[in-house]
C-alpha cells in the first residue's frame, strides 16, 4: 500500500515538474515576443513584427497543449485556482490577438500590450501562486462553473485586445493628423478601420460579460443562497459592465465617439483588471471579507 502511494506521489510530482518547466518556457517566449515587438516599435521593420507574430502563434499552440495537459491531469476544468486562471487568461488574450490580427498586413504594435499582459500573467502565476492540482472546492461544484468562467474570460481576452488597439490608435492617430508618416502599417486610409476593430471587439465581448455577470449571480444563489451580496468581486464586475455599457453608448453619440469613448474603453479595461485581480489585493489589504477568496 505504501509503495503504491509512493508511486502515485512520485508520478504526480514528475507531472507537475514537467508542467512547470513547460510553463516557464512559455513565459520566456511570451517575453521574447514582447522583446521583438519592442524592437519593431523602434526599428519599424515589418520582418521583425512578422517574426514576433510567428513565434506567438507557436507559443499559443504550446500553451493550449499545456492547458489540455492540466485538464487531463486534474480531471476538471483548468481554471479553479488563481494560478490556473492566470494561465488561462494569458492564453485567451494571446489567442484572441492572434486570431484578430490575422487580417492585418504589417500592423504589429498592438502585440506589445498583449504579450506584456500574457508574460506578466504567466510570471505572476509561476512566481507567486501555488501550482498544485487541487480538488474542486465545494462552491465550484456547479454546472455554472465552466460556463461562467469560460465566458467571463473570453470577454476579458476580447477587452485586452480591444484596449491594445485603442492605445495604438491614441498613439498613432494624433501624429497622423499632424501630417507625420509612420511605417507601422497605419495611415490616414486605414487607421479608422483599424480602430473600428476595437469597437467591434467590445460589441462582441459585452454580451459575454453580461452573461458572465448573470451566470455568476445564478451560481452564487446555488452556492450561497443569494443572487447578489455586494461582494467586492461582484461589485467590481458590475462597475466593469457599467463602464463598457457607457463606452458602447458613447460610440452612438458623434461628439463622444472620439477621445471620450477611447478613454472609457481603457477605463473599462482597468476595471476589468480590478475585477480579475485588484479586488483580491484590496480584500487582503483592507481586510474586506470576500466570498470569492477561494479563487485566490
Amino acid at each position: 500500500m505504501t509503495s503504491t502511494i509512493d508511486t502515485i506521489l512520485s508520478r504526480d510530482a514528475f507531472l507537475l515538474t514537467t508542467e512547470l518547466r513547460i510553463f516557464w518556457l512559455i513565459a520566456f517566449f511570451y517575453g521574447v515576443c514582447l522583446f521583438l515587438y519592442l524592437i519593431y516599435l523602434f526599428t519599424k521593420k515589418n520582418s521583425i513584427g512578422k517574426t514576433a507574430a510567428g513565434i506567438l502563434w507557436a507559443v499559443v499552440v504550446i500553451h493550449a497543449a499545456l492547458i489540455i495537459f492540466r485538464t487531463i491531469e486534474a480531471q476538471r476544468a483548468p481554471f479553479q485556482t488563481l494560478y490556473e486562471s492566470l494561465s488561462w487568461f494569458a492564453w485567451t488574450a494571446s489567442f484572441t490577438y492572434i486570431y484578430v490580427s490575422r487580417k492585418w498586413e504589417g500592423i504589429h504594435l498592438a502585440g506589445i500590450p498583449v504579450t506584456l499582459m500574457s508574460m506578466g500573467a504567466s510570471l505572476y502565476a509561476l512566481l507567486s501562486r501555488n501550482p498544485a492540482v487541487e480538488p474542486l472546492s465545494p462552491p465550484l461544484q456547479s454546472w455554472w462553473f465552466e460556463y461562467h468562467v469560460i465566458l467571463a474570460f473570453l470577454s476579458y481576452a476580447v477587452f485586452v485586445v480591444s484596449c491594445s488597439i485603442e492605445m495604438v490608435y491614441l498613439f498613432i492617430n494624433p501624429r497622423l493628423k499632424r501630417g507625420k508618416s509612420f511605417d507601422y502599417g497605419l495611415d490616414m486610409n486605414n487607421i479608422e478601420v483599424f480602430h473600428r476593430t476595437s469597437f467591434k471587439l467590445v460589441l462582441f465581448g459585452f454580451p459575454l460579460l453580461t452573461f458572465g455577470v448573470f451566470s455568476g449571480a445564478a451560481w452564487a444563489n446555488e452556492a450561497w443562497g443569494r443572487y447578489w451580496s455586494w461582494d467586492p468581486k461582484e461589485t467590481w464586475s458590475l462597475i466593469t459592465w457599467t463602464v463598457f455599457a457607457m463606452y458602447l453608448h458613447a460610440m452612438t453619440i458623434p461628439k463622444w465617439r472620439g477621445l471620450p469613448a477611447s478613454l472609457l474603453n481603457i477605463l473599462g479595461f482597468i476595471c476589468m483588471l480590478m475585477t480579475f485581480l485588484g479586488v483580491n489585493w484590496l480584500s487582503k489589504l483592507l481586510g474586506i471579507p470576500s466570498l470569492h477568496i477561494y479563487a485566490v
